[in-house]
């Protein structure tokens, strides 16, 4: 559930719940208080309206004994003279609180009250003259009937109820549906707080939670939410930013751990031809190469191992710039038979000078069009050569051939030589930087063990994919494909 709509109905929970529900509890309250009303003041047309209206309610108390009366006095005046049949009428009055008070020629001719309290009723009757409400100590609500004896003289029935008994019974009555209505207030909110709390707050929590472990390097963390909403969204983004944020770690330490190894390997393969310089001029300077001979050995074994230097700080410097992903690239459009031609012609004289036979096939058209860097590609393809070239077994002729295959999407190209090959377990590490299969990294074979994973990358970066097969004893073959250059058919 969306959050917008969670907010719309915790408003609707909040405002439009407690309404329904306080107008039920009322009605409810209401029905109740009705029904005990009716019983106890004998009033069949009792409203709602009383319960929350005094006077409304003074007005109908007794009204079925008043009646009764008004009857008798009509039809039976001499029975308003029996003082018996006056106490009966007082003594049903006593279930409303009310009493009787019966006044003939001005004077008390049955009062119902207590006898300290028959002292006022003169006075009350002159007050109820003016009004139906009599102030004092303590209000009254009258209810009065003239009539004439039957001896002629006037009479006047006069029904007395307290003003505080009907104001406390609708006290009652507020106070019965104010509790109720606080109640369901507090109930309703503390629903709505809970849900909000479930669908809001805890998952505010868990990204705190989160965003503290973040801050204090911790990422072996979930962040787990099981909401659709927005915060669930949050969460969800969160929890793929410690993913990636872990992730980038990772990759940044063993990035790390790889420059320090690259840097340790690098040190090395320096540290070796630094070494033989070292030695070969101190035997220069200290009069060993005492014979032309001996002094142009000693300088071209000089030469050699500073262009081997040379060469392993332009293969770091190269591998650098690749790892880094700030090569840049002269992509062109480049002829495969013709390209492969010259570069086979260039190749073909450094082995055919080692005593290395080479052989050449191309079985794709002659119109074979790739798009490449023809500089990196040709690094590559002599990466692979210098590769099989310082692996190939001595007491045997040496020989590499290079297989051009055509497929319909792109070009396969094969490297093939019968060296001494790679050992099964190795062949997966081969294009790792710095790796080389010999362990000890004995430098008598030169290199910087980078040059195949340079390859690999050149490739990757043309779109293409390198990989190798190999069987220790017989030789191996390097493959690497390149995508064909299409033209785009538009129609107009």
């Amino acid at each position: 559930m969306r959050l917008a709509t969670r907010m719309k109905i915790t408003y609707g929970m909040v405002f439009f719940v407690p309404i329904v529900l306080i107008v039920v509890s009322f009605w409810g309250i209401g029905r109740i208080e009705l029904r005990a009303l009716q019983q106890k003041y004998d009033m069949e047309d009792a409203s709602v309206e009383m319960l929350f209206n005094p006077f409304e309610m003074l007005g109908n108390i007794s009204v079925s004994v008043i009646e009764e009366l008004a009857e008798t006095a009509e039809s039976a005046p001499e029975r308003l003279s029996d003082i018996e049949y006056l106490e009966a009428v007082d003594k049903r009055l006593e279930k409303y609180s009310s009493f009787l008070v019966l006044s003939k020629d001005g004077k008390i001719y049955y009062s119902g009250q207590d006898a300290e309290i028959n002292a006022d009723i003169e006075n009350m009757v002159v007050e109820a003259a003016k009004d139906n409400y009599i102030t004092g100590d303590e209000p009254y609500h009258l209810r009065q009937l003239p009539f004439q004896f039957s001896d002629g003289s006037k009479g006047i029935i006069q029904i007395f109820t307290p003003v505080e008994m009907v104001v406390e019974r609708v006290e009652r009555v507020i106070l019965k549906v104010s509790v109720c209505s606080l109640l369901i207030l507090l109930l309703v909110s503390a629903i709505a707080f809970t849900w909000l709390y479930q669908s809001i707050v805890q998952p505010l929590e868990k990204l705190k939670r989160a965003a503290v472990n973040i801050k204090d390097g911790n990422l072996d963390f979930n962040v787990i939410t099981d909401t659709e909403d927005e915060i669930g969204e949050v969460c969800i983004a969160f929890e793929e930013m410690r993913i990636k944020l872990k992730e980038q770690i990772e990759v940044s330490m063993q990035y790390e751990k790889d420059n320090k190894e690259l840097l340790s390997n690098i040190s090395h393969d320096l540290k070796t031809p630094i070494t033989a310089i070292k030695g070969y001029v101190e035997g220069i300077r200290d009069g060993v190469a005492d014979t032309p001979e001996k002094m142009d050995k000693y300088i071209r074994t000089i030469y050699n191992k500073a262009t081997d230097m040379d060469k392993l700080i332009d293969e770091l410097f190269l591998f650098s710039k690749l790892d880094s992903n700030s090569m840049n690239y002269s992509f062109a459009k480049l002829n495969l038979k013709d390209y492969f031609e010259d570069c086979v012609d260039e190749i073909s004289l450094d082995l055919e000078s080692r005593g290395i036979s080479l052989a050449y096939y191309n079985h794709v058209p002659e119109n074979t069009i790739i798009i490449a860097d023809p500089e990196q590609l040709k690094r590559v393809i002599n990466n692979i050569v210098g590769n099989s070239v310082k692996y190939m077994e001595s007491g045997r002729p040496g020989h590499i051939g290079i297989f051009i295959k055509d497929e319909p999407e792109f070009v396969q190209i094969e490297i093939q030589d019968n060296g001494k090959g790679i050992a099964k377990k190795e062949l997966p590490h081969i294009f790792e930087r710095c790796y080389r299969t010999d362990a000890s990294r004995n430098s008598s074979k030169g290199g910087s063990g980078l040059g195949l994973s340079i390859a690999k990358k050149i490739i990757e970066e043309h779109g293409g994919k390198i990989w190798a097969n190999s069987v220790e004893g017989e030789g191996t073959t390097m493959s690497f494909v390149l995508r064909k250059y299409k033209e785009c058919v538009t129609y107009e």
